[in-house]
């Protein structure tokens, strides 16, 4: 299957390519839609420094999925048709929510004081919205897009894992961001949101190989069993060390306080490399590979051109945002 012909390396490129950005949007937009989540738990001065601790990153963030989204459209423009008109719902579900989400975000420091409860809860709703569409739609994916009751109850509950999840995610990056009371309260937030984190992935884990004939042989036959059992190794023990961390989290010097973070973001790292591992070389679960699904190498070639442009400007263009806006968050202000 490997070579250097531009029909085998460049499919081979662009999934690689998808699969980065869509990791990245994961656990970048995943804090900010996790603080979306718990901002309902926070007093109204609470509400503020969580807003203001996500204020200068959130819409690059969201940057990542316009770019996935696009690279599987001229990309692999077969599977774009199959897989969204399968979840046209759920990414209509989405995109609404996103849509609440910027809106409320800036006309919450806009109006009065009496009005600014409803702008709070339409952040709160279109967090939910998006979060729970896309542990939909991961849910979906993993049973083939199978459409039925069943696969629909499913993959309900990967959203409601992957919504705590996001809230694991999000409380993370309010201990770094925050002190005091704040901090406090999101420690106890994570650990709560650590435990629905923990089924869904458990969840995901025992669908995918039942979900598809070539996956369990994938997984239960040797060497392959040997290949990806310190996927879930490596998981679990983050999992413990976290949990434990967090048990005497904050520290009166702050110390380890960037530590959930970076843990969450290698849970979520770990949990992707699995599903990559299981799926490949299916872009479209056990119906159509990268190869099939791949646009002319012509194309592709002349896509790539672009994409080195743009994939390292949006990639510079976050980690200065995140250099600049490093620390604590500040006082929240639109002026």
């Amino acid at each position: 299957m490997f070579g250097y012909e531009p029909d085998v390396i460049l499919p081979l490129i662009f999934a690689g390519l998808m699969g980065i950005s869509i990791l990245v949007y994961v656990i970048l937009d995943g804090f900010d839609l996790g603080i979306g989540i718990l901002s309902v738990f926070g007093t109204d001065d609470e509400k503020d420094t969580m807003i203001a601790s996500i204020g200068p990153f959130w819409d690059a963030n969201e940057t990542w999925l316009v770019l996935s989204i696009g690279l599987l459209l001229v990309a692999f423009p077969i599977a774009h048709g199959i897989i969204l008109t399968a979840l046209y719902l759920p990414v209509f579900v989405l995109l609404v929510g996103l849509v609440l989400r910027g809106i409320a975000f800036d006309f919450r420091s806009k109006v009065s004081a009496q009005s600014k409860w409803m702008w709070n809860l339409l952040f709160f709703i279109g967090s939910v919205m998006s979060s729970l569409s896309q542990g939909y739609m991961l849910g979906i994916y993993v049973l083939g897009l199978d459409l039925s009751w069943a696969s629909a109850g499913f993959a309900a509950l990967v959203g409601l894992c992957l919504a705590a999840s996001y809230g694991a995610v999000g409380a993370a990056w309010l201990i770094y961001k925050t002190e005091g009371q704040l901090q406090e309260k999101a420690v106890i937030w994570m650990r709560m949101c650590l435990l629905l984190t923990a089924a869904g992935m458990a969840m995901i884990s025992i669908a995918t190989p039942f979900a598809s004939a070539r996956i369990f042989d994938k997984w239960f036959t040797t060497p392959e069993i040997y290949l990806l059992a310190p996927l879930p190794l490596l998981t679990g023990a983050v999992f413990a060390g976290l949990w434990f961390l967090t048990a005497k989290l904050p520290r009166p010097d702050d110390s380890y306080a960037l530590v959930p973070f970076l843990a969450m973001a290698t849970i979520f790292t770990l949990g992707f490399a699995g599903l990559a591992y299981s799926f490949y070389p299916y872009i479209v679960p056990d119906q159509l590979t990268i190869y099939e699904a791949a646009s002319a190498p012509e194309s592709l070639m002349i896509i790539l051109v672009g994409t080195a442009i743009v994939l390292p400007t949006i990639g510079g263009y976050t980690i200065l945002a995140y250099r600049i806006f490093r620390g604590k968050a500040t006082e929240l202000k639109y002026d």
